[in-house]
């Protein structure tokens, strides 16, 4: 069976050093596990745009990055909460399913386009409450190492 990859894709750029830095130390460690990309989608530079104009533009920048074969699970506040066990069941389940590539996808600020809700194959919240950015993808990368160790027994998590 052939490893599955995982993207995360996000609307932005770099923010904070010591953050950035947190994020690709997390990044570093997934990539022990299996092939883990990031990609930012740089900020639009019309700032005239109307909310429902931005996140169209937003939502075309994402389906020109996303494969036909791809999974994709949009972190949204809309989504589904998951314990850390379930997050890595869910990766789990993925890898069984043959996914070739899992791609998680970070809004911008409005969130997204109604194309991108329809191509979403799953949503998942990371929690209630509204985060920067940077602390999204800080959190995300967490959960996902820690996916990674729960999926393999190592003693990281501890329930």
């Amino acid at each position: 069976a052939k490893i599955m990859k995982i993207k995360l894709l996000y609307i932005g750029k770099e923010d904070s050093a010591s953050l950035d830095d947190a994020v690709k130390s997390y990044v570093g460690k997934i990539k022990f596990y299996l092939p883990f990309e990031v990609e930012a989608i740089p900020y639009l530079k019309n700032s005239k745009l109307s909310v429902d104009e931005q996140k169209k533009q937003e939502g075309q920048l994402f389906l020109k990055k996303i494969e036909t074969s791809d999974f994709v699970v949009l972190l949204d506040e809309r989504g589904k909460e998951l314990t850390s066990v379930a997050f890595s069941q869910f990766i789990q389940q993925q890898m069984v399913r043959g996914t070739k590539r899992l791609v998680f996808l970070i809004g911008g600020a409005y969130g997204f386009s109604e194309e991108v809700y329809a191509r979403g194959n799953y949503k998942i919240a990371l929690s209630q409450m509204t985060f920067p950015h940077i602390l999204t993808r800080l959190i995300f990368a967490e959960q996902l190492y820690r996916a990674m160790t729960i999926w393999k027994g190592e003693p990281y998590h501890h329930v």
